[in-house]
């Protein structure tokens, strides 16, 4: 394995564990607050909007960086190119979608 790609690799196993840690503790504070819902969900909810994010991100770092070389190229796509780099915003907003279901 190449070592920019461990590196990458050991960077997400820690993002990830983070979220997860940081869902939990909301998980643990939801559940002491209300009593008619299990603390699962709120981890859930954590973890899709998480991964929805980093997921989100890490396609716009591709699409941000062939959006400018496409606009270096050719001046006039702009539009395009701003189309293809706010697509990926879509993903965070279908993650975000169980926070607001939870009923």
């Amino acid at each position: 394995m190449n070592a920019n790609t461990l590196k990458t690799s050991l960077r997400t196993l820690i993002l990830l564990a983070a979220i997860t840690l940081v869902a939990q503790g909301a998980a643990a504070q939801e559940a002491t607050a209300a009593s008619d819902g299990d603390g699962y969900t709120a981890i859930g909810h954590g973890i899709a909007l998480g991964l929805a994010a980093i997921g989100a991100g890490w396609s716009q770092s591709a699409i941000g960086s062939a959006a400018v070389g496409m606009l270096a190229e050719d001046g006039s796509k702009f539009s395009q190119a701003l189309i293809f780099t706010a697509l990926p915003e879509s993903i965070v907003i279908l993650g975000a979608l169980p926070l607001f279901l939870q009923g």
